[in-house]
């Protein structure tokens, strides 16, 4: 089954001037995902969020984070609402590839994470949802933790969202697939 990985908002604006909770672990266990797609040869799509006077095109805060191992070759998308499908060419992009499950991590937890899994989902996507490698800011309701905690609970009940750690995902992706 053809893979693609999803890096979702990992920008200078969320982690280099405004850091979440959990930034350094999270891109550490992105950059880990990072090499095993490209050592796969596995699609990367870094994909940015464009907000009027926050996070602008071509401006420092918009930029990819700098701990990112980012190439120029890796495929970037923009988007301006949470679900990186709508109003993008990523279903067309993926489409392609002939691309059936997403590995997905970035950011926001609450937001971009949670809306791009389940339309990846109700589109027919197989999910995987890094747990520990997506992360939000703390919202005056919830700490971080217990939000990322929430949304990797609730999305895995989707029967065709599986959330799985870093090192989970890794140790799967080295197994032989099994054919019938």
């Amino acid at each position: 089954m053809q893979s693609a990985l999803l890096v979702i908002d990992v920008q200078n604006g969320i982690f280099a001037h405004n850091p979440p909770p959990y930034a350094d672990e999270t891109l550490d266990n992105i950059n880990q995902l990072i090499g095993n797609a490209r050592d796969s040869s596995t699609p990367i799509v870094f994909i940015q969020h464009e907000i009027p006077g926050v996070l602008l095109p071509d401006t420092d805060p918009w930029q990819l984070a700098a701990k990112l191992t980012v190439r120029l070759e890796d495929q970037r998308l923009r988007k301006q609402t949470a679900d990186s499908f709508q109003n993008t060419t990523l279903k067309q992009r993926l489409d392609e590839h002939g691309v059936q499950h997403l590995i997905i991590c970035g950011y926001a937890s609450d937001f971009c994470i949670d809306r791009t899994a389940f339309a990846a989902a109700s589109q027919g996507y197989r999910v995987s949802l890094i747990s520990d490698a997506h992360t939000t800011h703390s919202k005056p309701h919830a700490e971080a933790a217990t939000l990322i905690a929430h949304h990797n609970f609730t999305l895995s009940k989707h029967p065709l969202i599986e959330a799985l750690t870093t090192q989970d995902h890794l140790q799967q992706s080295k197994q032989p697939a099994i054919t019938c």
